[in-house]
């Protein structure tokens, strides 16, 4: 389904901000579909109990693990066929981050959760040590959101969201378990990533235009505003979402509404500006090995949803896809896409639809519980 394309930003921007007024902040007022269906006739994925699955099931390769948003696990998925499993982690859970060992760790609105995936079972939950607040559901929950391991796998860094104040990341030791320091943030970190040498961190703070650069030895923070609209206010939806590291200079990549892509230097804290085709409010994105960026373009309802691809030297095709998304992984070989329906806003889905790239088609398939945070085991 491809609906006719949105107005540019301009004219989106005086109906959005009518509609801003009216909410809090983010991306409007957070809200719940009933992921009854896919949105398609498709039925909504069973509900797997993990009681029933038996602790110890070893994990085949390329399974897929997703966070279930809209329930207290994270669901095994196989590629093929579905759900086949499923570890309870604590409420909401938002991103995950896999470690070499096999370990997922995962964020959650009571804390960091712990599965071993070759063996699906839960090793427990790192409480935070920031307060926020009631531990309730939504897209406006306190708790953990972005989360990204350091390349040597010894340290995790959280972004946790303290509804109506600034984010903290906090830094966990793997090996202990326990956090080790916090670093305040921007509001509501959506996303956390980790220079390719472990030097710094970069926290994404959906609604305050800004990535927060933190230092992994001293812990010194600056905020790098990215506001390539300018700063609109928390009604505004023209905020940054999802950030990559592009491993050749750096620079972090967040496209924003598929017009402009902000290339962030961190060093320097400059921003330009790249042209992007798709015109569509953007959320999840990712890189493939040859340096291809993938972009979920995620609207409100889904007419004009689709994922970019975009290749190193900027040239872009645009895969529709039928119904809202949020989050992206990709296949060791860059070859298959991973999209998942559980989208932070209304017309959420529960399933992934998977996108052969090559061919450009697509497929759905049944995931869990609001599958929001996605990674290829």
């Amino acid at each position: 389904m491809r609906a006719p394309r949105a107005p540019r930003a301009g004219a989106r921007l005086t109906a959005l901000l009518l509609a801003g007024a009216a909410v809090l902040a983010g991306c409007a007022a957070g809200g719940g579909g009933t992921g009854a269906t896919d949105g398609a006739g498709a039925a909504a994925a069973p509900r797997v109990k993990p009681s029933a699955l038996g602790a110890g099931t070893p994990t085949a390769h390329g399974t897929l693990l997703v966070t279930d948003f809209g329930g207290s696990t994270v669901t095994f998925v196989d590629p093929a066929s579905g759900p086949v499993g499923a570890v309870e982690v604590g409420t909401a859970p938002y991103g995950l981050a896999l470690g070499a060992d096999g370990r997922a760790w995962v964020a959650t609105a009571e804390g960091v959760a712990v599965v071993d995936t070759a063996t699906r079972t839960g090793l427990g939950r790192i409480p935070y040590r920031t307060p926020s607040g009631p531990v309730t559901t939504g897209e406006y929950r306190g708790g953990g959101m972005g989360i990204a391991l350091a390349p040597d796998g010894r340290r995790l860094y959280v972004g946790v969201n303290v509804p109506g104040g600034p984010g903290v990341l906090e830094v966990i030791d793997t090996a202990t378990r326990t956090v080790t320091a916090t670093v305040p943030v921007g509001r509501r970190p959506f996303d956390v990533d980790v220079a390719a040498d472990g030097g710094e961190v970069y926290a994404t703070g959906h609604d305050s235009y800004d990535v927060t650069a933190v230092r992994a030895d001293t812990l010194a923070a600056r905020r790098l505003m990215v506001a390539p609209y300018g700063e609109r206010g928390l009604g505004s939806w023209l905020k940054p979402h999802y950030a990559v590291v592009r491993p050749s200079d750096g620079r972090l990549l967040l496209p924003f509404e598929g017009e402009r892509l902000a290339v962030l230097d961190p060093g320097t804290g400059r921003v330009s500006a790249l042209p992007m085709t798709a015109d569509v409010h953007q959320h999840g994105a990712a890189l493939a090995p040859d340096g291809t960026l993938l972009v979920v373009g995620a609207p409100e309802g889904g007419d004009g949803a689709s994922l970019t691809v975009r290749s190193p030297g900027g040239t872009e095709r645009t895969i529709p896809l039928d119904g809202p998304h949020e989050d992206v992984a990709l296949t060791p070989d860059g070859r298959t896409a991973y999209v998942t329906g559980g989208f932070t806003r209304d017309g959420y889905w529960d399933g992934i639809t998977v996108v052969d790239l090559p061919a450009g088609t697509t497929r759905r398939l049944p995931a869990g519980a609001r599958p929001l945070g996605v990674v290829v085991l």
